[in-house]
C-alpha cells in the first residue's frame, strides 16, 4: 500500500510539474516579446538600421510577385550599371519566413501590411528561441536548469539588440535556427533515434537559409564529435547524430542558391567531410572488433588503418589542389579575419571598415551579458559533475564562442545563447544546493528520520532494479546458450545463492548510507545556505534591471530616427526620411544616386532611386571608385560620377548637431578602400604627421577633396566662425564655392546635403557662351531655393 501511494504522489508531482514547466514557458515567452517592443511604444512601428531595408524591400517584392519571380529577380536599381541577381545572392530564410507569416494572417483575415509583420517578426522569434534554449539546456542538465537558461536567453542584451521590434535582419530568425539544430543534434546523441537525425539535418537546412553563419555549426559539430572520438566516447549514437547531418545536411545546403557548390568547394566545410572519413574509420574498427577473434582484429585494424590514411591522404591531396588554386585558400574574407584578426586590417579595409567587425571592448561584455560573464566558469565546473557527451558540446561551445566574440562584436551574438545555457546551469546547481541545505536542516520541512526512512527505501529500490536487470541480461544468455552448458550453470550457481544475498544485503545497507554521507557532504550552513539564495535573488534582481534598462534605451531607438534629451526636453531628428522624402518627390524615376555604401539600402528602399554601391559590399572595385570620387578634388570627382551616369551625390554630416557616425568620421576608410584598388590616393597626403585633421593645420589635399567641401559648404557663422561639434574644432577652410555641383537640398538639422552634378559646360566661343553662363547661373539660383539657410543666420 505504501509503495502504491508513493507511485501516485510521484505521478502526481511529476505531472504538475510538467504543467507548472509550461506555464513558465508561456510566461518567459511573453517576457521575450513584449521587452522588445520598447522601439514601438517609444517611438513607432519603423524598421530599424540599414539591411533590414533591403529584406524588407525583398520581402515586399516576394509577397507581391510570388516565389518564382523573387528566385529569378534581378534588381537593376542597385549597383549602377551591374545590377545584381537577388536570388542568388540573398539568404532567403527570413524573406521566405516573414511572407509565410503574412500569408497564413492574410489567409485567417487578419489583414496586416507586410512592414508590420517584418516589425514583429524578431520579437516573436526571441520568444521561440527561449523555448529552443529550455529544449537544449534541459537535454544536457535537466528542467530547472532549461527554464533558467531560456529565462536569461528572453532578457540578454546581447541578444535584444537584434531582435528588438524593427530589427528585421537576418539573426532575427538565424539564433532559433542555431540553438534548434544544437538541440536536435543533442536530442539524438541521447537517443540514437534516426527520426531526430532528419529533423537535425532539416533544421540545419533552415539555418543555411537564413545566415551565413551557419558555417559555425558545421565546423563546431564535427570539432564535437572529434573530442568524442579521441576521448573514448564513441558510440553508435554517435554515428547516428553526425553521419545524417553530413549527408543530408550538405544536400540540402547545396539547393540554396547563395551557396551552391560552397557546401563542397569551401574550405569552412572541410573539416566536416574529414571528420566523417575517421567517423566511419573508426566505426568500422568497432564493428570487426564485434565479430572476429583478437588475432584477427590486430590484422583487420591493420588493414583498415592503413586503407583508412590512403583514403585520408588521397582527399587531403585533392583538397590542397583546390585550396592551391584560390588565393585565400578557399576561406572567404570574413573567416580569415575570424581566423586571423588582423588579415582584414592588411587586405580587406571594405571588412574592417564596418563597426560590427571591430574586435569588443571589455565593457562591452558587461553590456550585453552582464552578470552572465560572472557566471559562466561556474557552469563550466557544473558540466564536469558529471561529464557527459552533452555537456562537453557545451564546454566546447561557450570556448569556442567566446574567442569568436572576442574577434569580432557582431558575433556576441552567437556567445549570448552559450553564455545563457552555462550560466543557466550554473545558477540551477546553485540554487538546488541552497535549498537542499536549506530543507536538511529545518525539521518543520523534512524530519530526520523521514529522510533516513526515504534513502533506504530509495536505496534498496535502486538495488532492486539492478538486480532486475541483471536476472534479465543472464536469462537472455542462458538462452542462446546449450542446455547442458544451462545445467551446469544452474548447478554450480545453486551452491553459493546464500552467499550472494548475504552480498546484496550488505549493498543495501552501504548504498543506503552513501546517499545520507553525500547529502552531509553538500549540505552547507543554514545561515550561508540563505545567504546564498538571497545573493542569487540580488543577482537575478540586478541582471533583469539591466536588461530592461537596456531594452528600453539602449537598443530600442531606431537608427533612421535620432533623438536627444536636453534641458528643453526631447529633440527628435528626422533628417534621413526628410533626405529620402524629398529624392522621392523632386527627381526622376531613373535618376542615379551616390553615397557611401552605408545607405544604399535605404535609399533604394526609401526613395526608390537607383544607386550605385549599397550594403551587399560584393564589389570591392565598385566601392573603391566611389571612394577614390569622395578622395578625390571636385573636377576629378565630377568626372568620375558622371562616367557612372550620377545626377545626385548624398552625405551624410553631423558637424551642426553633433551626429558622430557622420561621413567625415568614415572618410578615411574611403581613402583606404579606394586607395587599394587605385595607387594614386595615398592615405599619408589626407594626414598631418599621421594625425587625422579638418582645422587650419589640414593637409591640402584633405582641405580640397569632395567629401570635405560637400560636407562643410556654407558652414560659417556670422561672425565668420564654423566650428564642428563632433570634431571639437574649427574647420581649416571655409569661404569656397562650388564649381561642379549644385546644392539642392540640406536637412533641417544639417544631417544630410544633396547635391546635384552641374552639366557638362558646352565647347561654344563667343556671345552664345556668355549666354549659357548667364542662364546656367539663373537655373542655379532658382535651384538654390530649395537649398536650407546657414545654420548660423
Amino acid at each position: 500500500m505504501a509503495a502504491s501511494e508513493d507511485a501516485k504522489s510521484s505521478s502526481l508531482r511529476f505531472a504538475f510539474g510538467n504543467v507548472l514547466s509550461v506555464f513558465i514557458l508561456l510566461l518567459i515567452g511573453v517576457l521575450a516579446f513584449s521587452i522588445r517592443l520598447f522601439s514601438v511604444i517609444k517611438y513607432e512601428s519603423v524598421i530599424h538600421e540599414f539591411d533590414p531595408y533591403f529584406n524588407y524591400r525583398v520581402t515586399q517584392y516576394l509577397t507581391k510577385n510570388g516565389i518564382y519571380d523573387f528566385w529569378n529577380w534581378f534588381d537593376d536599381r542597385t549597383w549602377y550599371p551591374l545590377g545584381r541577381v537577388i536570388g542568388g545572392t540573398v539568404y532567403p530564410g527570413l524573406t521566405l519566413t516573414a511572407g509565410t507569416m503574412w500569408w497564413i494572417l492574410n489567409s485567417l483575415n487578419i489583414p496586416l501590411s507586410v512592414e508590420t509583420v517584418c516589425v514583429f517578426t524578431a520579437p516573436v522569434f526571441s520568444a521561440i528561441a527561449a523555448w529552443a534554449t529550455f529544449l537544449l539546456t534541459k537535454e544536457v542538465k535537466g528542467t530547472g536548469a532549461g527554464l533558467t537558461a531560456a529565462l536569461l536567453l528572453g532578457m540578454v542584451p546581447s541578444y535584444i539588440s537584434r531582435s528588438v521590434a524593427g530589427s528585421y535582419d537576418n539573426e532575427a530568425v538565424a539564433i532559433f535556427a542555431l540553438i534548434f539544430t544544437f538541440y536536435l543534434y543533442i536530442k539524438t546523441l541521447n537517443t540514437g533515434s534516426l527520426f531526430y537525425a532528419t529533423l537535425n539535418a532539416l533544421a540545419y537546412f533552415y539555418m543555411v537559409c537564413s545566415w551565413g553563419g551557419y558555417t559555425f555549426i558545421i565546423n563546431l559539430i564535427p570539432m564535437h564529435v572529434l573530442l568524442c572520438i579521441v576521448t573514448g566516447r564513441y558510440s553508435s549514437r554517435l554515428y547516428i547524430a553526425y553521419a545524417p547531418l553530413v549527408v543530408l545536411g550538405t544536400l540540402l545546403a547545396a539547393l540554396v542558391p547563395v551557396v551552391g557548390f560552397n557546401a563542397v568547394m569551401t574550405s569552412e566545410h572541410f573539416a566536416s567531410f574529414l571528420v566523417f572519413i575517421i567517423l566511419h574509420v573508426v566505426a568500422l574498427v568497432h564493428y570487426i572488433k564485434g565479430i572476429l577473434s583478437p588475432k584477427m582484429f590486430k590484422v583487420a585494424v591493420t588493414l583498415v588503418v592503413s586503407v583508412g590514411l590512403v583514403v585520408c591522404c588521397a582527399v587531403i591531396a585533392v583538397l590542397v589542389a583546390l585550396i592551391a588554386s584560390s588565393p585565400t585558400m578557399g576561406w572567404s574574407g570574413r573567416s580569415l579575419s575570424l581566423l586571423d584578426p588582423t588579415y582584414a586590417s592588411k587586405y580587406i579595409p571594405i571588412i574592417a571598415s564596418v563597426s560590427e567587425h571591430q574586435p569588443p571592448t571589455w565593457p562591452s561584455y558587461f553590456m550585453d551579458i552582464n552578470v552572465l560573464a560572472f557566471l559562466v566558469p561556474a557552469g563550466i565546473i557544473a558540466c564536469f559533475l558529471p561529464l557527459s557527451d552533452a555537456s562537453s558540446f557545451v564546454v566546447l561551445y561557450i570556448a569556442t564562442s567566446v574567442y569568436f566574440s572576442g574577434v569580432m562584436v557582431r558575433l556576441m551574438l552567437v556567445l549570448a545563447p552559450a553564455a545563457c545555457i552555462t550560466s543557466g546551469i550554473a545558477l540551477s546547481a546553485a540554487f538546488e544546493v541552497f535549498t537542499r541545505s536549506i530543507k536538511f536542516q529545518l525539521p518543520e520541512l523534512s524530519g530526520s528520520s523521514q529522510i533516513d526512512a526515504g534513502d533506504t527505501s530509495s536505496g534498496t529500490a535502486v538495488i532492486q532494479n539492478e538486480t532486475t536487470k541483471i536476472d534479465k541480461k543472464e536469462d537472455s544468455a542462458k538462452e542462446r546458450t546449450s542446455r547442458k552448458t544451462e545445467k551446469r550453470e544452474d548447478l554450480s550457481k545453486e551452491r553459493p545463492s546464500k552467499k550472494h544475498k548475504k552480498k546484496e544485503k550488505e549493498n543495501v545497507e552501504k548504498i543506503s548510507v552513501k546517499p545520507q554521507e553525500e547529502k552531509r557532504l553538500l549540505v552547507l550552513p543554514l545561515e550561508t545556505s540563505v545567504l546564498g539564495v538571497f545573493l542569487l535573488v540580488l543577482l537575478g534582481a540586478f541582471y533583469v534591471v539591466h536588461c530592461v534598462w537596456a531594452a528600453a534605451e539602449a537598443y530600442s531607438a531606431p537608427s533612421i530616427v535620432l533623438t536627444s534629451q536636453s534641458n528643453d526636453g526631447l529633440h527628435v531628428f528626422d533628417d534621413f526620411r526628410e533626405a529620402y522624402a524629398w529624392l522621392s518627390h523632386n527627381t526622376e524615376l531613373d535618376d542615379k544616386v551616390a553615397s557611401w555604401w552605408d545607405y544604399g539600402y535605404q535609399t533604394t528602399a526609401m526613395a526608390n532611386r537607383t544607386v550605385i554601391v549599397d550594403n551587399n559590399t560584393w564589389n570591392n572595385t565598385h566601392i573603391a571608385t566611389v571612394g577614390t570620387a569622395m578622395s578625390s578634388p571636385e573636377k576629378a570627382a565630377w568626372e568620375i560620377f558622371n562616367s557612372l551616369d550620377v545626377k545626385y551625390v548624398l552625405v551624410v554630416f553631423g558637424g551642426l548637431i553633433g551626429y558622430p557616425s557622420d561621413d567625415i568620421n568614415k572618410f578615411l576608410w574611403m581613402v583606404r578602400i579606394g586607395g587599394g584598388v587605385f595607387p594614386h590616393i595615398k592615405e599619408p597626403d589626407y594626414l598631418r604627421d599621421g594625425q587625422y585633421r579638418i582645422d587650419s593645420q589640414a593637409t591640402p589635399t584633405m582641405l580640397n577633396c569632395l567629401m570635405y567641401k560637400l560636407s562643410y559648404y556654407r558652414f560659417v557663422e556670422t561672425d565668420g566662425k564654423a566650428f564642428d561639434r563632433v570634431r571639437r574644432t574649427e574647420i581649416g577652410k571655409k569661404y569656397f564655392k562650388l564649381t561642379h555641383f549644385d546644392e539642392v537640398f540640406t536637412t533641417h538639422h544639417w544631417m544630410v546635403r544633396i547635391y546635384k552634378l552641374k552639366p557638362q559646360k558646352n565647347r561654344i566661343r563667343g556671345k552664345t557662351k556668355k549666354t549659357k553662363a548667364k542662364g546656367s547661373s539663373t537655373t542655379s539660383s532658382k535651384r538654390s531655393g530649395s537649398k536650407r539657410k546657414n545654420p548660423w543666420h
